[in-house]
């Protein structure tokens, strides 16, 4: 998720797309140094030496810069899990079993090193933003594939990829949400190597 910030170049014609990418590169800027919660219109503009008027012309309102920041944000994970939901020459039980270790392995890494945008993050699950149901729909997908792979080849036994992946989502949602991974860290339950081991067997694959 991390992102060098690059200050704006020349002032660029009214309307532009690098106009829009500017602000929101200004915007993860802020958001990293003092949180998106004390971030307003005014400090973003004032980055950018333009009027919150200005700023307005390409975002209706500050939530509307907080969605597309956490765009920008999940687009990186999602990149990098997709790599591994594509990745060839793997089986594919050994392929979904690295992907939920990766997923969890992001989530948990950037909710450490990124704590004030991952609050961001957290709060976009709670008040369900469209771009986290997007999110939530493409890892699904991305799961789905593996599953079906698995199915296809005999490893798995699923009547329903999609649904199969779906249920392998949810039931994983402790080591890839962001408020879940945080207050479940000390508490009892399934370690994450018991968690994969446990979907795998569900999936019909026969324990080592």
């Amino acid at each position: 998720m991390s992102q060098a910030f690059a200050e704006p170049g020349p002032r660029e014609r009214d309307g532009s797309p690098e106009t829009r990418c500017s602000i929101l590169v200004a915007a993860e800027r802020l958001f990293r140094e003092i949180g998106y919660r004390k971030t307003t219109v005014a400090d973003i503009a004032r980055a950018l030496r333009m009027s919150p008027a200005n700023v307005y012309r390409f975002f209706e309102s500050k939530k509307a810069i907080n969605e597309a920041v956490a765009e920008r944000l999940i687009g990186e994970l999602e990149t990098q899990l997709a790599a591994v939901a594509d990745r060839p020459g793997l089986a594919a039980a050994e392929r979904l079993g690295l992907f939920l270790r990766t997923m969890s392995r992001l989530n948990t890494e950037h909710l450490t090193t990124e704590r004030r945008m991952f609050e961001m993050v957290e709060v976009a699950m709670t008040e369900s933003w469209e771009v986290v149901h997007h999110h939530i729909e493409r890892i699904d997908r991305m799961i789905c594939r593996i599953v079906a792979d698995g199915a296809a080849s005999g490893e798995f036994v699923v009547d329903d990829p999609l649904v199969a992946a779906r249920c392998i989502h949810s039931a994983f949602v402790r080591f890839c949400h962001p408020a879940l991974i945080a207050q479940c860290a000390d508490e009892p339950g399934p370690s994450l190597d018991d968690m994969v081991a446990f979907l795998l067997r569900g999936l019909g694959v026969k324990a080592a």
